[in-house]
């Protein structure tokens, strides 16, 4: 893996978090925290996109779902045979 230097700007707050990992010996420098942090946010970011992704799938399902509509009132009294019927 290659590496860049970057110059950072970060609120008063963050930077001791980052140093208290650093005292504690959690992590051997600042370059590591940040790393570790940015894996972190990656890894939510695709976490993210993915459960997006799942979503649209479901509503395109839906779209393309060759059933007739339901009105309003179809769809209420579906729901109340729901409510209704033992499981």
């Amino acid at each position: 893996m290659s590496m860049e230097k970057l110059s950072i700007t970060l609120p008063t707050e963050m930077v001791d978090v980052i140093n208290a990992e650093i005292e504690t010996g959690a992590f051997a420098s600042t370059s590591e925290v940040i790393r570790a942090a940015m894996r972190t946010w990656m890894r939510q970011e695709e976490e993210h996109r993915e459960r997006i992704a799942a979503i649209r799938a479901r509503v395109q399902e839906s779209l393309d779902d060759p059933r007739p509509d339901l009105t309003g009132d179809e769809m209420d009294a579906w729901l109340e045979t729901l409510a209704v019927e033992p499981r």
